[in-house]
């Protein structure tokens, strides 16, 4: 089993400072933070200073508290709200595949899920877990204690990858049980149907959630590299496997692979959802800072 230490490291934190993730719609919370609230009539009600972080707007300055302590502070008002933000962990079978030059896909999906429950917490954001395959596995509701970051970490820790994937029906329960408006971060290799699951995130956009979709890659799954005859097994269903010549079925495989793919990747451009897609030999301390950096400009 892995230890606290595998999938949270010290240079993820360092590799995260100055770095935050905002809401880019209007969110529903519960205490002050960095959001924008759909609660009207409060805005002239200043509440505090905190520190200025690269990407805050520079008109809400505090220049006369700059003038006395040569620093920059950042004004905040009523109408700010902490991020209600649920990570969806996929802990299927296929997430159980390592191929030469990557991580084990579900480690790889972890570590992501354990560095950005850091960053959301950090911001004094409300964090939420669910994990799943062919349906909800773990449901840990949304809270901003830090003891709650150890429950989350502890969970993602015993969680191992299980068998058959339904992705589709666990965003249609998670729609029915996310109460107020958030921020939904899929981290998936979203090996499912691309029609269902579209419709099961279409659902929740229309809730006014917003959702960052996170799509792991294997080097293998994306290049196909085998070149002699191979037994692939169905790492989602027991004593199912294919003895093939890879030569003969590269170019099909990877037809399949890029129409699979573009059909999330403009299904998730018409619902407005954020996209990355992550091969799993890139560092995901990288790759998940070079994402935040950009998405604050």
């Amino acid at each position: 089993m892995a230890a606290l230490s595998d999938i949270l490291h010290a240079e993820d934190i360092t590799s995260l400072q100055n770095l935050q993730l905002f809401a880019r719609t209007v969110v529903e919370g519960f205490t002050t933070g960095h959001h924008a609230s759909p609660h009207k009539g409060f805005s002239v009600e200043f509440r505090q200073h905190r520190p200025y972080v690269q990407g805050d707007d520079i008109r809400r300055l505090d220049w006369k508290i700059f003038g006395r302590a040569d620093r920059f502070y950042i004004r905040e008002y009523d109408e700010e709200t902490n991020l209600r933000a649920t990570l969806v962990l996929d802990a299927s079978g296929s997430m159980d595949y390592r191929g030469q030059k990557g991580v084990l896909k579900f480690d790889y999906a972890r570590k992501l899920a354990a560095a950005l429950s850091y960053l959301l917490m950090s911001q004094q954001d409300a964090v939420g877990l669910v994990t799943f395959d062919t349906k909800v596995r773990e449901f840990i509701p949304n809270r901003t204690r830090i003891t709650h970051l150890h429950h989350l970490l502890e969970t993602m820790i015993k969680t191992e990858p299980g068998r058959d994937t339904a992705l589709a029906p666990v965003l249609e329960s998670l729609a029915q049980r996310l109460k107020r408006r958030g921020l939904v971060i899929l981290i998936s290799d979203f090996f499912d149907d691309p029609a269902a699951i579209l419709k099961a995130i279409g659902v929740l956009r229309k809730q006014g959630h917003e959702i960052i979709a996170i799509q792991l890659w294997d080097r293998d799954e994306l290049e196909f590299p085998f070149g002699q005859w191979a037994r692939f097994e169905n790492l989602e269903k027991d004593d199912d496997f294919l003895l093939l010549d890879p030569a003969a079925v590269r170019l099909r495989y990877l037809e399949v692979r890029r129409s699979f793919e573009e059909q999330l990747k403009e299904g998730f451009r018409r619902h407005q959802v954020d996209y990355l897609p992550l091969p799993t030999d890139e560092p995901h301390s990288a790759a998940l800072r070079s994402y935040l950096a950009l998405r604050m400009r």
